[in-house]
């Protein structure tokens, strides 16, 4: 699908001043956004903010996917969804919040767990992910399609008061992939709703996710790639591993051939 060429107006140097007078984004990068094309994948509770950020920094189109409606025990943390969205579809709610923010960005509404070929289709247009899912079957079909169309990929994960955030890019050859930190046959039991979750948590790590995708999209320094960040929110303490590439990953480290889940 292409996209036509926007410039920024009056009204947009005003709107978004603040970016622009930082020096690595200045007006060419607040074009770069407001060009760019951003999957949003679960709109949940990292999802929330990567989604108000998004639009609130000005990226052009977001594609908003989620199969779920919304529940009363979502507000507790959801912050994109209010009390009078509880059984409205997660994506309308959210639309309906993100265009009182910003009614220039585009919103595409996808109200479907995308899977096969129709996650390779909408991966496959997209400038970036943003994974804000809660299942391990999900993450890794998207890890599949980001690597097999080589569209960057911005992870994060929150449970009870843990969170963790990390960039894989295959764009860049020696860019580990998820699957390169995770094996399928992890164990899938750790959820929000089994295991609970604090509510600024998501917050903290959303807020990253949102940061590493505005820098991937600028050009801005240093992601994430080949890091993983891990947030002990007891003790808000923040490690850093060193994430490499698998040589034996049967996906980044393999030609891609499939594009089913």
């Amino acid at each position: 699908m292409a996209k036509s060429r926007v410039e920024l107006d009056d009204a947009g140097l005003l709107r978004y001043s603040r970016q622009i007078m930082l020096p690595e984004i200045d007006v060419a990068g607040q074009e770069m956004l407001l060009n760019s094309r951003v999957l949003v994948l679960g709109l949940g509770g990292l999802g929330s903010p990567v989604a108000l950020y998004l639009a609130a920094a000005g990226v052009g189109e977001l594609w908003l996917a989620d199969d779920d409606e919304v529940d009363v025990s979502n507000l507790q943390r959801q912050v994109v969804h209010a009390e009078h969205s509880v059984g409205l579809s997660k994506v309308a709610s959210a639309i309906k919040t993100l265009k009182d923010l910003n009614s220039q960005t585009v919103f595409k509404a996808i109200e479907q767990r995308l899977e096969g070929a129709a996650l390779h289709d909408c991966v496959s247009q997209v400038d970036l992910v943003v994974d804000c899912t809660d299942n391990f079957k999900t993450r890794f079909s998207l890890n599949r399609m980001s690597v097999a169309t080589k569209t960057p990929l911005v992870s994060g994960a929150a449970i009870r008061f843990d969170g963790q955030v990390s960039v894989y890019d295959p764009r860049d050859a020696a860019s580990p992939c998820y699957q390169c930190l995770y094996d399928e046959t992890d164990d899938e039991r750790l959820t929000c709703s089994e295991s609970g979750v604090i509510s600024p948590l998501v917050g903290i790590i959303g807020s990253v996710q949102a940061l590493e995708a505005v820098k991937l999209l600028t050009g801005v320094g240093r992601s994430l790639q080949g890091r993983l960040l891990l947030l002990d929110g007891r003790r808000m303490e923040w490690r850093e591993m060193k994430l490499s590439k698998d040589p034996a990953c049967p996906v980044c480290s393999s030609p891609q051939t499939t594009h089913t889940a």
